[in-house]
């Protein structure tokens, strides 16, 4: 009792030193310099991603629950082409063929996260524990550990137990926090002697304002102006109470860490020398990323949320503001429950001011005053909301050491899509994507940002939301009109494997030869499953007497392969 006393108040007193070493971010002062060489220290975690929902499959096997996002893609209309999450890439059967994926990249650790009703169908672990459930997670856990893998694990990635839905109303419930963080206990207790690092949610924006504002998301709630703010209270205080259980109960014991990954985009002032313009700036990312990571380091919501959204509740005639209040108990219980910060990052865009009357009605997006735009030259993958600039994450993990007073950083989360019917697994824009991203970052370890890992969103092309199987994020691509869910290396599976096996960038004609051969590797795989898509349609062709018309990815991959052979017998 006494050394866990002394360990907290150590924990306290460098938190304060935290707080008062946060400096001011400088939003006049753009770096976009050229490519820099160098590596990263020794023990940097190079690792991919994935979550259970949009991987696994198994929607309804072996004891499982029912979900927010089980309940809300089958209803017609929600999903792109009405897809759904039920056999998705069959993750649930194929642990040990995707380990051995991640084992050939040489992979340092593996982002996974658990399903809440896979463990407890009801939500509830007064219900009912499915040990079936447990069992796939042992597995998984172990063997990764068994092939010198870290699982980092999430508790928490969206899908929420239907019945706590049904029941309580989710997150707009203060009654989630108890039953989240008697979830969480469990796997302490189960899985806690293997795991070492945790995440409470991920991306709790998009569970915020996607599943109780806009109503794009599960559970497909439109409580414009309340419904975001209510849910983001309760899921701060959830992870908070985690945190403190973990601290209290497991942490002496199992020497972990617990954190959450809050997902942000950069916004950039579109002049910086325009005081508005960085003003507004300012106030996309701290409604973004502030909203969830100021309590959790400081204590209480960033001043600018609080004064905007404070004023415009006023003007439409409210009582009191639609941002909860934290007591002054709450404060001191949110702050400093955050052992490392997880940061997903994708994209940026340029902000400018705009005043949005308060008479147009309540909402997140109105209650910010600004406007977001993008420069019409970024590269533009497919997938309307995501923008290559990588500029914008040196800038981004550069305001988070400033803001948080230097946190423990892994970065949870960055990849990018294609939109298209028939894949290229000859996937440049993807290595690219990822040569000048993760070089970014190098140049903000080099300024000093605590950054200790690396995650690339994601291992597989995988169920992707309201969109459903139209984007692509994956290093491998899935075949999901087959019955086994084939995987098929892109050529950024190559790529990283360099980056991962350098380290780094250690210099320019290293680099220059990895997309070549990437390049390479990729031309055969298209080859190969050319030849896997076009026989079987040549054969089933010859068994009929109709005209048979081909997909379109199978007519694409066709034409490719006819190309593919025209340029070898060209240059023969």
């Amino acid at each position: 009792m006494l050394q866990h006393s002394v360990l907290r108040i150590c924990h306290i007193l460098l938190l304060a030193m935290c707080i008062f070493a946060s400096e001011d971010f400088d939003w006049t002062k753009n770096k976009i310099g050229s490519f820099q060489y160098g590596t990263f220290a020794s023990g940097f975690s190079w690792g991919a991603g994935s979550s259970a929902y949009q991987t696994e499959g198994a929607w309804d096997k072996d004891g499982k629950g029912k979900s927010i996002w089980d309940v809300f893609s089958h209803k017609r209309g929600k999903i792109n082409l009405n897809d759904t999450g039920d056999s998705s890439c069959e993750g649930y059967y194929k642990i040990k063929d995707d380990i051995a994926l991640m084992k050939d990249m040489k992979l340092n650790h593996y982002l996974f996260s658990i399903s809440w009703p896979r463990i407890l169908p009801s939500g509830m672990k007064t219900d009912y524990i499915n040990e079936k459930g447990i069992e796939h997670y042992d597995n998984l856990i172990n063997m990764l550990l068994e092939n010198k893998m870290t699982p980092i694990v999430t508790l928490y990635h969206w899908d929420l137990p239907q019945v706590l839905e049904e029941k309580y109303g989710g997150w707009q419930n203060a009654s989630m926090i108890n039953f989240f963080n008697d979830f969480a206990n469990l796997c302490f207790e189960r899985f806690g002697n293997r795991v070492k690092y945790w995440i409470t949610f991920n991306n709790p924006w998009s569970v915020a304002v996607e599943g109780y504002e806009t109503g794009e998301h599960a559970p497909g709630l439109k409580m414009r102006g309340t419904g975001a703010y209510n849910a983001a209270h309760n899921i701060i205080k959830a992870h908070a109470k985690v945190w403190h259980t973990y601290d209290a109960q497991w942490r002496n014991k199992q020497k972990g860490m617990v954190g959450i990954s809050l997902s942000a985009d950069w916004g950039e002032p579109v002049d910086i020398n325009n005081q508005r313009d960085i003003e507004a700036a300012e106030r996309y990312v701290q409604f973004y990323l502030g909203w969830f990571a100021t309590p959790l380091f400081h204590g209480d919501y960033p001043q600018i949320m609080k004064d905007y959204i404070g004023r415009k509740s006023a003007q439409q005639g409210l009582s009191s503001s639609r941002l909860p209040t934290f007591s002054p108990h709450e404060k001191s219980y949110v702050r400093g429950t955050c052992d490392f910060l997880g940061i997903s990052h994708f994209t940026t865009r340029y902000i400018t001011q705009k005043n949005f009357p308060s008479n147009r009605g309540n909402s997140y997006f109105t209650d910010r005053d600004l406007a977001e735009l993008v420069d019409p030259q970024w590269p533009d993958p497919g997938s309307e909301w995501l923008y290559s600039v990588p500029w914008g994450f040196r800038r981004l993990l550069s305001f988070v050491k400033t803001q948080y007073g230097d946190p423990i950083i892994y970065v949870t989360g960055n990849g990018v899509s294609e939109k298209m019917m028939c894949t290229e697994l000859c996937d440049d824009w993807r290595m690219q994507y990822l040569r000048d991203y993760i070089n970014e970052m190098l140049k903000a370890v080099k300024d000093g940002v605590n950054v200790k890992g690396y995650t690339a969103w994601s291992l597989l092309d995988k169920f992707e939301w309201d969109e459903g199987y139209s984007e692509r994020f994956g290093l491998y691509y899935v075949d999901f009109d087959s019955k086994n869910k084939p995987r098929y290396p892109k050529a950024s599976v190559q790529y990283y494997k360099r980056i991962i096996s350098s380290n780094g960038f250690p210099n320019q004609r290293e680099i220059e030869s990895w997309k070549r051969k990437a390049l390479e590797t990729c031309t055969s795989s298209n080859q190969l499953l050319a030849v896997l898509f076009v026989y079987p349609l040549i054969s089933h062709m010859e068994m009929v007497t109709e005209i048979v018309v081909p997909t379109v990815c199978t007519l694409c991959i066709l034409l490719s392969a006819v190309f593919l052979m025209f340029l070898l017998r060209t240059r023969i």
